[in-house]
């Protein structure tokens, strides 16, 4: 198959706005409130993807290790901070728990995809480093989110069994050890649901854009099976690494529940 981009023009792209008029009017009709979030969040699409654009054409022609290393770490932070700000009702300095989390879960797991499956020269190569570690920080910023809102909302729940369970001796393991499972399940549902609807309800961006680009769909396929499962490691690592950091934070040196526990964040 003859690889080949069809471009699109600058005024193709601008026919995509298009898309999101049609988004914003059905919020309009239904007084939904979402307008100018979804109008803000068009114009900072194009912005950030614009000079991210221009950003990677300088760091793949650079290819220097210090710069990509910075540049992922920087990537982790905004992840780690996103992650935290959806969650509600958890207490301060959890995004640095989360950023360990995260360059954990990424750095390993990219690395083991880089170097053992894809092999670059040279290993450190910008132009599949970033684009791999990117799509793990995606899925993984998303699964931690999920995990530590479920751990403290779970914990506040059950906050009456967990005072029990300590009280009659246990630990705070014990204690808060069925809140963790449900906090790490509710991380990555939405990555096991991807996996099994994967090629039957949906083809992810990543084979599209490789498809679109003129690959031979077998040879997507492979690099999408990857990618898939890349992601679904990272995401079970980084959710059992900021769980098990998040629980313990829990509890005071005398084992008791943390009043930041009983409240929202914010409260």
């Amino acid at each position: 198959m003859e690889a080949a981009v069809i471009p699109i023009s600058d005024f193709q792209l601008a026919l995509s706005i298009l898309l999101v008029l049609i988004a914003g009017a059905v919020s309009a009709g239904l007084r939904l409130g979402l307008l100018k979030p979804l109008l803000w969040g068009t114009v900072r699409t194009f912005v950030q993807l614009t000079l991210i654009g221009y950003t990677l054409n300088y760091i793949f022609a650079y290819d220097s290790l210090a710069v990509v290393l910075v540049l992922v770490l920087l990537m982790c932070y905004v992840a780690a901070r996103a992650a935290v700000r959806r969650s509600t009702g958890i207490p301060p300095g959890t995004t640095v728990l989360a950023f360990v989390s995260l360059v954990a879960s990424t750095f390993l797991v990219g690395t083991l995809v880089t170097q053992l499956i894809i092999g670059p020269e040279p290993w450190y190569a910008a132009r599949i480093v970033i684009p791999i570690f990117g799509l793990i920080l995606g899925n993984s910023m998303n699964g931690i989110a999920l995990a530590v809102d479920r751990l403290y909302a779970e914990t506040r729940a059950r906050r009456g069994e967990v005072e029990a369970l300590l009280a009659l001796g246990a630990t705070p393991w014990e204690a808060v050890r069925d809140c963790v499972r449900e906090a790490v399940r509710a991380g990555m549902t939405p990555t096991i649901n991807s996996l099994m609807v994967v090629g039957l309800v949906s083809l992810p961006g990543m084979m599209t854009g490789q498809i679109l680009g003129g690959v031979d769909p077998q040879e997507a396929v492979r690099y999408q099976i990857v990618v898939m499962l890349m992601i679904a490691a990272a995401v079970a690592i980084g959710c059992l690494i900021l769980v098990g950091l998040s629980y313990r934070r829990m509890f005071d040196a005398d084992g008791a529940l943390q009043l930041e526990v009983y409240r929202s964040r914010g409260a």
